[in-house]
């Protein structure tokens, strides 16, 4: 872990490409003890499936597009400047509902959860993973997934 102050710039590449848009890793578990922050670039139509972290606090705030969040038994309808803060245990699932990609600061407390983003790229690169390895992928990861990940087509 790092003691120095961390500083990104934009040409710099930290972070990975999932489904052909970047996730770029602005602070991860090498920098601090608290936290992990990303700018996650959204697929239109993506969804990442319901799913529930046992640990893990997450945190959204949507810069650009429009995308619905399932929190709990609520439906949140977020356009730019919407925050969202999801403890542990509280089922969740995040779609871009526009046709256009969607972008969001996302914070994943305990940090390390950019392992399992390299973790997926890498598996996603190679085609479509099997079901079992996302399976095992996720639960090393701190997530149970309570439904599919799905993309409009």
């Amino acid at each position: 872990m790092s003691a120095a102050p961390v500083i990104r710039r934009p040409e710099q590449n930290n972070g990975v490409m999932l489904r052909g848009y970047p996730m770029t890793f602005l602070v991860t578990g090498e920098d601090t003890r608290h936290t992990s922050m990303f700018d996650w670039t959204i697929p239109p139509g993506f969804a990442t499936g319901l799913h529930v972290h046992r640990v893990q606090e997450e945190t959204f705030y949507l810069l650009d597009g429009e995308c619905a969040w399932h929190v709990g038994d609520e439906v949140i309808h977020a356009r730019p400047g919407t925050f969202l803060f999801i403890p542990p245990g509280v089922p969740h699932n995040i779609t871009n509902v526009s046709v256009s990609p969607a972008r969001v600061l996302m914070t994943v407390s305990p940090p390390g959860h950019e392992r399992y983003f390299e973790e997926l790229a890498q598996l996603a690169a190679r085609g479509a993973p099997d079901p079992n390895v996302l399976a095992d992928l996720r639960g090393r990861y701190d997530t149970d997934q309570l439904s599919t990940l799905t993309t409009r087509s």
